[in-house]
């Protein structure tokens, strides 16, 4: 892996650090600015934002290149960090919602650090690139989580002030970071765009659509409501934070490995691995007590399985587009995939709510098990045209 590689691994480190706070307090502060069932909405708000980003740095991309476009995105960040402290500030939960608009702008353009990684490594290397970049997301589970647990309470009357007020130092180092990256110019402007309908009829962009969803949705609609969860059970914000570090190391630590397994195995191996993995999540979830011990491995093995089906379903996606076709073949990716996120995450907190923890697991499975059956049929497809 080259200096750019391990530069733009820094750099989603840092922005993934800022997420990995945020999924602790999200829904806490939600709670306790709201309470009521809509306490998930500031991160329902903040995916549908992610969602939409995939179309902000589709444009800023395709015009200006990639490092103005997270340039922008880290600036963005910026600035919801800021908004999230103004809201809790005057204990208001419209303005901490709105905050939420700025912050998921900000990491969904930084979503697509793992494409610039492709774009930057060698041609056979493109799978190891992907899932190294993804793995700074171990620092930010080390970061995130630790900022959080000692600066909660750094200012009396305002639990979490101090840890947004923190936050945006993140995004200000990443920006330094980026100078030093040496990234592709922006691709030829192309006069007759492909359509969208050629795009989504791709069996290779279907089967990857099919992973990266059901594993990043499945993931969040679990993941979301956790921390909640726990403290309803007595488990105090430490324990909670533990909880969530252990997810996101297990989440990012595999980046490391992922791509030689899957350089050895085949993608649609690991995809199905993964599947396998998060069901297994969700057995633990509905079979075992809602002790400590249990949330931890639990919430492991669900980020266990993510990093395979999200690492998965990005590298099958390098092979459904042409260079001149990346950026728009990668947005529209990353808009299904995050406008699915934006869906959980406001259905986490209301399904928990009405219907409680058990439902809310049995309702990942379905879009697993789909997943896994496209993915099948993907290769099954490719077998047979590669024996014809």
């Amino acid at each position: 892996m080259n200096k750019n590689v391990w530069l733009l691994f820094c750099c989603q480190a840092l922005m993934n650090a800022i997420m990995s706070g945020q999924t602790i307090m999200a829904s806490l502060t939600g709670h306790n600015l709201s309470g009521s069932a809509l306490n998930t909405l500031p991160m329902a708000i903040q995916m549908v934002s992610v969602m939409c980003a995939s179309v902000l740095a589709s444009q800023v991309f395709s015009r200006f290149g990639r490092k103005a476009g997270f340039w922008l995105g880290s600036s963005i960040s910026f600035c919801g960090s800021l908004t999230f402290a103004a809201g809790i500030y005057v204990h208001s939960f419209p303005l901490y919602c709105l905050g939420a608009i700025p912050a998921g702008l900000g990491f969904g353009i930084a979503q697509h650090l793992r494409f610039a990684a492709a774009e930057v490594a060698d041609a056979d290397s493109k799978a190891r690139a992907i899932s190294l970049v993804l793995a700074g997301g171990v620092l930010a589970a080390i970061v995130g989580p630790e900022m959080v647990k000692r600066t909660n309470d750094l200012i009396p009357d305002y639990q979490f002030l101090a840890t947004y007020l923190y936050l945006p130092v993140l995004p200000i180092i990443t920006c330094t970071l980026l100078w030093f990256v040496e990234l592709p110019p922006a691709p030829p402007r192309v006069v007759m765009p492909i359509p969208f309908g050629t795009i989504i009829a791709r069996p290779n962009f279907v089967a990857a659509v099919c992973a990266s969803l059901a594993g990043y949705a499945s993931m969040n609609l679990i993941m979301v409501s956790t921390p909640l969860q726990m403290v309803l059970c007595g488990f105090s914000v430490g324990a909670t934070a533990d909880v969530i570090r252990s997810h996101s190391v297990s989440m990012y630590a595999p980046g490391f490995f992922t791509g030689r397994l899957i350089q050895k195995f085949g993608v649609h191996q690991i995809i199905g691995i993964g599947s396998l993995i998060t069901l297994t999540c969700v057995a633990m979830n509905l079979y075992f007590p809602p002790e400590w011990g249990v949330f931890m491995v639990s919430l492991a093995l669900l980020g266990l399985g993510w990093n395979f089906m999200f690492v998965g379903g990005t590298t099958m996606l390098t092979t459904a587009y042409s260079a001149n076709e990346r950026v728009r073949v990668q947005a529209t990716h990353d808009f299904i995939v995050f406008g699915s996120v934006a869906c959980t995450a406001l259905g986490s907190g209301v399904l928990e709510s009405m219907a409680g923890w058990t439902a809310l697991n049995l309702t990942v499975v379905p879009p697993v098990v789909i997943a896994m059956g496209v993915v099948a049929w993907h290769y099954v497809a490719k077998r047979r045209v590669v024996v014809a």
